[in-house]
């Protein structure tokens, strides 16, 4: 039986992390290749430290684009400008480290291998979700979660936060009853600040300019506040952890609150299953929700490696569907093209004027935009029927 009352936690992570620096630079790198050729084959995988930036993987494109100077340029727009921090968008060490694709992996994406037309990049399981507990049809907590860590980089970019370092993290717990969610439980902001700002100062700002201002007033009953729990946050960024690309795959997707396949989003073209199978299963369960045939879905699609076709199509609906999952299922094959080449063309993930930046922070799903073609719910009404 499901669980009816019960808190759920979920946490996201500023543009300015060291995780989230290397997603920005990897689909910044993605997308240089792709506007000169959008044919292109990437896997873009970035590592930093202080004051070293290493970007490596593996490229098949006519384009040339200079890697170093796009990774400079997220850096600087993030605000890595100052040089008393351990990582300077001008002064830190950029090494790239990126060949040609595997001709192996090739023949099994361009229709060269057994199956004579596009194969799936790579092996692999993904997942979509959608729920009806926000407008974005998002989870709760990570929509709340998200939007955070967002607005306090509007403020810090703004400049009414002059005190406020490019590092931050938010963690919102969720109370829910009957399966619904009431009030927020548990607030967690740890944000990276100058040496001189007090800690009762930040907490102040913290709670009054960020929390009473994104949270709406209905949820904050009896809430917990945490405001950088350690007392101090000086040393952030790549200078006090290391970053890697994919490392917050939960943050990118559904808080937890879904399943998630274990592959990574940003760097990877669409041929990559990984990225653009779970943006499908994101288009279909949302598509689902939307039309009121259910309350909660979730989508499982799998692949094999050069083989076009799903392995695997799975629709559940957690006993909240009008209809049997079994019908739902129907009408999704039905409507949906599921192939590589089908998600790529059904979702525009070629096309000019994406920017897969965008993706890079603050989450892949529940987001506006021109690039974000997997929150439509245009297929809403052909799966009602």
């Amino acid at each position: 039986m499901a669980l009816k009352d019960f808190t759920f936690t979920s946490e996201s992570v500023s543009e300015g992390h060291p995780d989230k620096i290397c997603d920005q630079i990897s689909d910044a790198v993605l997308d240089a290749f792709l506007k000169k050729d959008p044919r292109s084959r990437v896997a873009c995988e970035t590592l930093v430290t202080t004051d070293f930036v290493c970007i490596a993987g593996e490229v098949a494109s006519e384009a040339n684009v200079n890697v170093e100077s796009i990774a400079r340029d997220v850096m600087r727009k993030i605000g890595y400008v100052h040089d008393d921090i351990g990582f300077d968008a001008d002064k830190a060490e950029v090494l790239v480290k990126l060949h040609s694709q595997s001709p192996d992996i090739a023949q099994g994406v361009t229709g060269e291998g057994l199956y004579k037309e596009q194969g799936a990049g790579d092996q692999g399981l993904m997942f979509g979700f959608a729920i009806n507990e926000t407008p974005d049809l998002m989870p709760l907590p990570i929509d709340l979660s998200h939007k955070l860590v967002h607005y306090l980089a509007q403020l810090r970019h703004s400049g009414e936060m002059k005190d406020i370092l490019p590092d931050s993290k938010s963690q919102v717990t969720v109370e829910y009853r009957d399966g619904k969610p009431v009030r927020v439980d548990t607030v967690v902001i740890s944000t990276q600040h100058r040496e001189h700002l007090q800690h009762k100062q930040l907490e102040e700002m913290m709670i009054e300019q960020v929390v009473k201002k994104v949270i709406p007033a209905q949820y904050l009953q009896n809430t917990r506040y945490l405001i950088n729990p350690t007392g101090r946050f000086v040393i952030g960024g790549p200078h006090g952890d290391a970053g890697l690309t994919g490392r917050k795959i939960i943050v990118d997707t559904y808080g937890g609150y879904g399943r998630h396949g274990g592959g990574a989003f940003s760097g990877k073209d669409p041929s990559k299953v990984d990225r653009s199978a779970a943006y499908m299963g994101r288009y279909i369960a949302k598509n689902i929700v939307a039309s009121g045939l259910a309350e909660k879905c979730e989508v499982q699609l799998s692949y094999a490696i050069g083989f076009p076709e799903p392995t695997s199509v799975l629709v559940d609906t957690f006993g909240t569907g009008k209809i049997s999952d079994a019908e739902i299922s129907k009408r999704v094959l039905a409507n949906f093209k599921l192939t590589p080449a089908g998600i790529e063309a059904s979702l525009k993930m070629r096309e000019a004027g994406r920017t897969y930046l965008d993706t890079a922070s603050y989450g892949h799903f529940g987001r506006q935009g021109e690039t974000f073609t997997w929150e439509r719910t245009d297929v809403a009404a052909a799966l009602k029927g």
